[in-house]
């Protein structure tokens, strides 16, 4: 059986990358787990990942916090609060598919866009909480 976390996160990318919204913020497709050395802004990376066990005596499962990473070197915050509420859209309550497990809920937990003086970007979070159960 495969991680929960492996087959969300595979799950979300999906996602995010054939949502036509989405992609028209970003300016194509630039959702990466780990952002090439000269991708183009803005874009978004996948960051921490949190699983509890969330188990009872007769279902086995997890509990996820994941975090979204929105890179903007827009002027201001607009285009990094744009591209977060697209993201958001997406994923909020989505009926995800997940291989081996089954998605119970998937639900907005917290968002903030900051500007990053040493890196001169705008940065995004946006996570999510998941309730995942095993098949």
């Amino acid at each position: 059986m495969t991680s929960p976390a492996a087959e969300l996160q595979k799950a979300v990318f999906t996602a995010l990358a054939n949502d036509a919204a989405l992609l028209g913020v970003l300016g194509g497709a630039k959702i990466y787990d780990d952002a090439p050395v000269h991708a183009g802004f803005p874009y978004i990376t996948f960051g921490l990942t949190s699983v509890y066990d969330w188990s009872t005596s007769t279902e086995i499962g997890t509990e996820q916090l994941f975090t979204l990473h929105i890179w903007s070197k827009a002027h201001g915050k607009a285009e990094a609060l744009t591209i977060l509420e697209a993201a958001r859209a997406v994923l909020d309550d989505a009926p995800l598919t997940l291989d081996g497990h089954h998605l119970v809920s998937l639900c907005f937990d917290f968002a903030e866009v900051r500007f990053e003086d040493d890196l001169v970007v705008y940065h995004g979070l946006l996570r999510f909480r998941a309730l995942i159960e095993a098949d």
